[in-house]
């Protein structure tokens, strides 16, 4: 099977743009003169086309490497009020050589020096070329402008959604009624037992019920307020699971105002509950261990047990918060989990921003 050969839209709209240009020069220059040459008319045409490709190209490649197409509007209009004369240069530079050393290959005898035709046209050259560039560069950049703006809705709509299916998990989870059975009568055997602690445990649940229903609008929040969520959470777990369950939360304080993802680290305790510590015979301990370093905060969820190596990407929950990672921090944040010394480590890595 033979495979096509394929032309970027650039290079479609480079080649069509510039060679309907020299078209249009070329039918003024037919319509203007009386002994209109064919052959001066080709070569004129195919070196307009290369020329003025080649500026633009040049351009591109710079724009590309300093990622101007990723700037807000107001910082690229003050680099094109400066790159729209400098192009407008090189056109009256290539273009006043070209047309020069066309008079010297197809006229015998050029009735004004370089410097004389120079001073003539120069003037007229040079506002010919900073129109051309700035509707070459407005072209240019708008399409990127309109690109941009179509993927980064697109990627919001998709983060968005991520997060309401996030939400929708978390608030399943407190309002599963095996979760809420558990926890219910859990509080009603502590009612004879141990009062205090069934008020605590009363507490505990509407706020985490409160959480999930009336404070899940926001798709970021601070650090400390979602540590709190998860200090809430275990101990909730802990009076129904009682001695099977510790939990050790080591948090770089001078963090917590960062913000995060709401329910990043939530998602990880929970699935440490469920795929660890309830697994376990005599149960364990869940560690939260948050720190910051090399401009990233490294979050690590650590729990007993091993890991299911056919399972590591299949949870619905971990799969929507690694996308959540990708589209709200542009693929600089990951995610990983793996085993470190008995242990499964779901960890984190957000950049400080």
């Amino acid at each position: 099977m033979v495979k096509k050969s394929y032309i970027s839209l650039y290079w479609k709209c480079q080649l069509i743009g510039w060679s309907v240009a020299a078209l249009y020069w070329a039918f003024q220059g037919w319509s203007a003169a009386g002994n209109f040459r064919f052959d001066l008319a080709v070569v004129q045409f195919v070196s307009d086309v290369v020329m003025y490709i080649l500026i633009t190209h040049l351009y591109r490649n710079f724009a590309n490497k300093n990622r101007w197409q990723d700037l807000s509007i107001e910082k690229l209009i003050w680099r094109m009020l400066i790159v729209i004369p400098v192009m407008g240069i090189f056109y009256l530079l290539v273009t006043t050589g070209k047309l020069y050393l066309m008079r010297l290959l197809f006229l015998s005898h050029p009735p004004q020096s370089f410097t004389e035709f120079f001073s003539v046209n120069a003037a007229g050259i040079f506002v010919a070329g900073i129109r051309l560039m700035a509707i070459w560069l407005l072209a240019y950049h708008l399409y990127h402008y309109a690109k941009r703006e179509i993927r980064l809705s697109v990627e919001n709509a998709r983060l968005e959604l991520s997060f309401k299916q996030s939400q929708l998990n978390n608030l399943s989870a407190q309002l599963n009624p095996h979760f809420l059975f558990n926890a219910l009568n859990n509080i009603k055997s502590l009612v004879y037992t141990r009062p205090d602690a069934a008020g605590r445990a009363i507490d505990l649940l509407s706020e985490l019920l409160r959480s999930g229903l009336y404070k899940g609008s926001a798709m970021l929040i601070r650090l400390n307020e979602e540590v709190e969520l998860v200090r809430d959470y275990l101990e909730l777990e802990g009076l129904r699971m009682e001695e099977r369950l510790q939990y050790d939360l080591d948090i770089d304080i001078s963090l917590s105002g960062l913000m995060v993802p709401r329910l990043c680290i939530q998602t990880l305790v929970e699935n440490a509950v469920k795929h660890g510590v309830a697994l376990e015979k005599h149960g364990g301990k869940i560690e939260v261990i948050i720190k910051g370093y090399d401009g990233f905060v490294n979050i690590r969820v650590l729990n007993p047990g091993k890991l299911e190596q056919d399972k590591t990407t299949t949870g619905i929950g971990l799969h929507n918060l690694k996308e959540r990672l990708d589209l709200s921090y542009h693929h600089r944040a990951s995610f990983n989990l793996y085993e470190m010394e008995q242990k499964v480590c779901a960890e984190i890595k957000i950049p400080i921003r």
